[in-house]
């Protein structure tokens, strides 16, 4: 069977695609490599670097290789930069997420599996349950919470089958570590190699839970024949503090003779506390995360610390009223 995965250049793309060339499925990449690097997509795999906002552009790939199934990973997922870069987010995330859907119900594409992210939570209660009210606090977070519904109204209108998946704090080699605005993980990481201090927003006692990337294969899997319809929270169990997080990577960054420091920045609007419930996953996907996460850093900085050193770039603000100060050009 063949696979398109879009965003094969990202952190769930590049892992996932191995996964399937590793069962023997083909796979197909297109990725517009604005927030991954073409050196992460695995080489067998068949590659089309395209912006999935132009319509023309998908649509050459669906009718050249008429994939069965696709995994939508594709996203700029910076949330709290979401609101400065407003139709940049829309565009990237509900224009490119149409234009996907429109080519799997005109080429009859058996199932779509679409990664959203727990953003579409906003302030709920926690841990996040699937079945929950969905209430988005960022432009984001409103972007993926779109594309749910939309799924929903394609398979009303055209028996598009469809799975959703809500990641959450995803960490793992072939992250984009030289992001400015995204995966605190991987900033951190490349701060300590480059003897910056690991910088927090606020007093550092925002909860998040890291999840390594390497226990999502088996369950994504699963979804090519199971569980229509269906929406899924994937990640681990176990909370940390932002505190206690990049503590974590400073004693990790002792054991390859970096002496790393924090630095606290200036608070930003973002979810205090942010984690899910897994147990439909476990229950329906046989999800089993065992995240290490000193492990799961330990194994990133022996990757990071391979790689050649890449740039850190401004995006291009839409609105800088309000602007964090550490954002500012």
């Amino acid at each position: 069977m063949k696979c398109l995965v879009t965003g094969i250049a990202g952190l769930l793309g590049s892992n996932f695609s191995r996964h399937l060339l590793s069962k023997g499925y083909e796979v197909v990449g297109a990725d517009d490599l604005s927030g991954g690097y073409k050196e992460f997509v695995p080489t067998s795999a068949i590659f089309y670097q395209v912006d999935l906002a132009n319509p023309d552009a998908i649509d050459q790939i669906f009718n050249r290789e008429k994939p069965d199934y696709v995994f939508h990973f594709a996203a700029y997922a910076a949330v709290g930069l979401s609101p400065f870069i407003r139709k940049f987010n829309y565009t990237n995330n509900v224009v490119a997420s149409a234009n996907v859907i429109n080519n799997c119900v005109n080429y009859d594409i058996k199932k779509i599996i679409f990664t959203s992210s727990m953003d579409v939570y906003g302030t709920g209660k926690t841990p996040f349950r699937e079945d929950q009210r969905l209430d988005p606090e960022d432009p984001y977070g409103v972007a993926k919470y779109a594309i749910e519904m939309d799924l929903k109204l394609a398979y009303k209108m055209f028996g598009l089958r469809y799975s959703i998946v809500r990641p959450h704090n995803v960490v793992g080699i072939y992250q984009n570590i030289w992001d400015k605005y995204r995966n605190v993980i991987g900033i951190w990481i490349r701060q300590a190699i480059a003897g910056e201090p690991l910088t927090l927003y606020g007093d550092g006692t925002q909860i998040r839970s890291f999840s390594d990337v390497k226990f999502y294969m088996e369950p994504f899997e699963k979804l090519i024949h199971d569980h229509d319809g269906e929406t899924f929270n994937i990640g681990a169990d176990k909370c940390y503090t932002i505190n206690e997080a990049s503590e974590l990577v400073i004693e990790v960054a002792k054991e390859f003779g970096i002496d790393a420091k924090k630095k606290y920045l200036e608070k930003r609007n973002e979810v205090h506390s942010a984690y899910c419930d897994h147990t439909k996953a476990r229950s329906l996907l046989s999800f089993n995360d065992e995240t290490n996460l000193k492990e799961t850093v330990r194994d990133m900085f022996v990757w990071a610390l391979k790689e050649a050193p890449r740039q850190t770039r401004f995006m291009d603000y839409e609105i800088e009223k309000n602007i964090y100060s550490f954002w500012k050009k």
